[in-house]
């Protein structure tokens, strides 16, 4: 653990130890870099409290608590408290403080959401891989029968992500028109949508909760996979630096790899469309007489 993450963790249970008065709280978490123990000097405290009951406390308990630890503004806030969860954030000493608060009852009912499949590219499974490697500053118990019932990563969630992500654009077979179309943007668009997409079959493939939003790790997340491609951590991260008829064979290549995974693992699943569009090339026409 850095020296960082230590740090950030005592701020954590200071804050929590405020917290804990209010009477329908029965967990608190920390997240994140600080949780994982690979924090540095930029990093932030991510939190999330639980409450009991049908309502979270007053606005007027949230602000008093925020004024005991900086100036008490809100740099940010998130959500919606009558829908039982929202987010907000505080500076405290050089830190931004990001603190979640949602009832138990709506923390159980995405749980629920996600494990049943029915949005695979929800930024929730981020609370999923989150809770998984959290630290629990108070009510343990909760906070462990949630991570075992995260643990236990559906079978059906895992095919939904790959069947989700199993759609490529042939970036590949464009080279002439990427050359001649000063379209810059559009390729490194198409470049990190199919990144991601690779990235997210496999997560399914490993039982790996994945999403899009705010990705960071992506190497350690990466080594955490069992079924890969050979060296796919340094292939992905290199295909923004090559040049790019290089970095279209090696799409192309990936795809391919991550495909004939699929059919191994996932035999059940139809990779035809994908596999359709392996080795297709444009071709440019010849003007008639």
């Amino acid at each position: 653990m850095t020296p960082e993450s230590a740090y950030l963790i005592g701020l954590a249970q200071q804050i929590t130890a405020a917290y804990v008065d209010i009477p329908t709280l029965e967990a608190v978490m920390i997240t994140g870099s600080a949780a994982k123990g690979i924090a540095d000097r930029y990093s932030d405290i991510d939190m999330t409290m639980y409450y009991r009951g049908e309502a979270l406390p007053a606005e007027d308990v949230f602000d008093g608590l925020r004024a005991k630890f900086g100036d008490g503004e809100r740099r940010w806030l998130i959500g919606d408290r009558e829908e039982g969860s929202f987010a907000e954030a505080f500076g405290w000493r050089g830190i931004e403080i990001q603190i979640g608060h949602t009832l138990i009852t709506s923390w159980e009912e995405t749980i629920d959401f996600v494990l049943g499949g029915e949005d695979v590219a929800t930024s929730a499974q981020k609370a999923m891989e989150g809770t998984l490697a959290c630290k629990a500053l108070y009510g343990e118990r909760y906070i462990e029968a949630w991570q075992a019932r995260i643990a236990d990563f559906p079978d059906e969630l895992g095919r939904a992500m790959v069947v989700h992500n199993l759609h490529f654009f042939a970036i590949w077979g464009l080279e002439p028109h990427f050359r001649t179309r000063d379209a810059s943007i559009w390729y490194h668009q198409i470049l990190v949508e199919t990144a991601q997409k690779l990235i997210g079959i496999l997560a399914g493939l490993n039982k790996l909760y994945f999403t899009t939003f705010q990705f960071k790790r992506q190497g350690r997340f990466i080594e955490e996979m069992v079924i890969k491609p050979d060296n796919f951590r340094e292939r992905v991260a290199g295909l923004f630096e090559l040049e790019l008829g290089a970095a279209l064979e090696e799409v192309e290549g990936l795809v391919a790899e991550v495909v004939a995974l699929v059919e191994v693992h996932m035999p059940d699943v139809d990779t035809g469309a994908a596999k359709a569009r392996l080795g297709w090339r444009q071709s440019g026409w010849e003007m008639g007489g």
